[in-house]
Formats: structure tokens, sequence, C-alpha cells
């Protein structure tokens, strides 16, 4: 197997490819979409032990999409049982990987206290409400940024981690390292997919509303739910198969691919 180092505009195809191949099955890629939304909002609501299960769970589930991405690019339509497919191979590791995740996210939010005192730690890990003083404050924002850009790197590791373990066999730490590196090596594509998503899903919404505020101030809650929707149901799809095609178009098994490293042996 071979990783590539890919262009920049490819980053952008990303995401026109992972709407095509939403296209060709909506009903599907959005049911296993919400499916594995809900599958983790239930586990959430178990106090404290959902809060461990949840990020455990999340390599498993993922995989289920992914699962259904491929069957829907090989044709295959029969692909509404297989949301939980990614337990049934390589489920040891895949838990691993979500062990993994959620130390790493506690370190990263564990970090982010240094400079608000674990306000942000709180809202995330329990949802608790930060003091007022420290809302008006700029510490608050600044561990936000430090979470954010210490959560760059946790990403790259787990952004391929999952199929890596679950289609190719992979142990857990190989798969993070292979991942991290696969990232590394097509910053460029990641970065234009970045600001992809960053248009489609806040700026360019955003450009949308203050228009029909300043042309339709009466219907501009209307408007703001009508430009929502296609965003929550075909958007957030297009996006987890933005996902499925970056792995594939990252990693081939071709042999004569000019562009090509090995990164596993």
């Amino acid at each position: 197997m071979q990783a590539r180092q890919l262009p920049a505009i490819r980053g952008w195809n990303w995401i026109v490819e992972g709407f095509r191949l939403f296209l060709t099955n909506p009903a599907l890629l959005t049911f296993l979409v919400f499916g594995y939304w809900l599958a983790l909002v239930f586990l959430n609501l178990f106090p404290l032990i959902g809060m461990v299960i949840a990020p455990l769970c999340v390599p498993a589930l993922s995989v289920g999409v992914m699962n259904g991405c491929r069957a829907l690019e090989r044709g295959d339509g029969n692909g509404f049982s297989l949301l939980f497919s990614g337990f049934q191979k390589n489920g040891r590791v895949l838990l691993i990987l979500g062990a993994a995740y959620l130390v790493g996210s506690l370190a990263v939010f564990a970090a982010s206290a240094l400079f608000d005192g674990g306000a942000l730690f709180g809202v995330m890990m329990a949802g608790q409400q930060p003091p007022d003083d420290l809302l008006e404050s700029d510490r608050l924002m600044l561990a936000l940024q430090v979470a954010l850009i210490l959560m760059v790197p946790l990403l790259m590791a787990f952004w391929f981690a999952p199929m890596l373990a679950a289609w190719e066999g992979i142990p857990a730490m190989k798969a993070l390292f292979f991942s991290f590196i696969a990232c590394a090596r097509n910053w460029r594509p990641f970065v234009l997919y970045g600001l992809g998503v960053a248009f489609i899903s806040a700026i360019l919404p955003g450009i949308l509303l203050g228009i029909a505020g300043a042309m339709f101030a009466p219907l501009l809650r209307t408007i703001a739910v009508a430009i929502s929707l296609p965003l929550l149901f075909v958007f957030v799809p297009t996006l987890f198969a933005s996902f499925y095609v970056s792995y594939r178009d990252v990693f081939a098994r071709t042999d004569d691919a000019a562009d090509a490293v090995d990164v596993v042996a």
C-alpha cells in the first residue's frame, strides 16, 4: 500500500467528488451519517460512562459510514445495514484508537486549562457554564485558540487511522503514525480542503444571510432555516463522503504511481 503526495487542487476535488458520491444515493448516506450521530447522542445520555464509551466507539462507527461510502462507489445499494459494520472487523484495534482519541482530547483540553483555569475543559467535557467574568475576558478565547492549535496534529493522526486499521489490518499505533505522515505530506490539499469547507459551511451562508437581512428583514428567520436545511441534509453527508474520497485518493495500491511513497511494508 502506498500514500500519494497530491497537488493542492485535490483538496477541493474531495468536496466535489464527495457531493457526487452523495448524489448516487442520498437516502443511504444521510441515514448512515445521522445514524452515526444518533448513536453517539444515545451513548452520551448515560452520565459519566457515556463520556467514555462514546469516544471509544467513534472510530468503529466512522468506519461503518465509510463502508457505506465504499458500497456506494461500488454500486451496492444495500448499505443500510453497514452502520455498525465497523465493529465486525478489527474491532479491538478500533476501540484502541477510540481510547487514544479520548486520551488525546483530554490532554488537549487539559493543556488549555493552563490559560483559563479549566473553564473550556468543563464546557467540553461536562457542559458547565463558564463564569460571566471569564466570558468577558480574553482568557477563554485564548484557551480555545490553544485547543484548536493542539487539535490539528491529533486530527492528522486520526484522519485516516480508522480506515487503515479496519481495511488494511494495521495496528493502532502504526495507523496513527501513517495517517499523520500522509496528512503532513499532503498539507497543501488539506489547506484548500479546509478553506473550501469553511467557505461552504460558514462564509457563504453568512453572505447569503447578510444579503437576505438587508433585503427581506421580516423573512430573515425563514431564510435562515432555508439555508441551514441544505447544509444539514446535503453538505454534512457530503462532508463524510469527502473523508472517504480523501482516503481513496491518498492511499493507493498501484506499484507504478510516480508520485507515491511507501508507508507500509
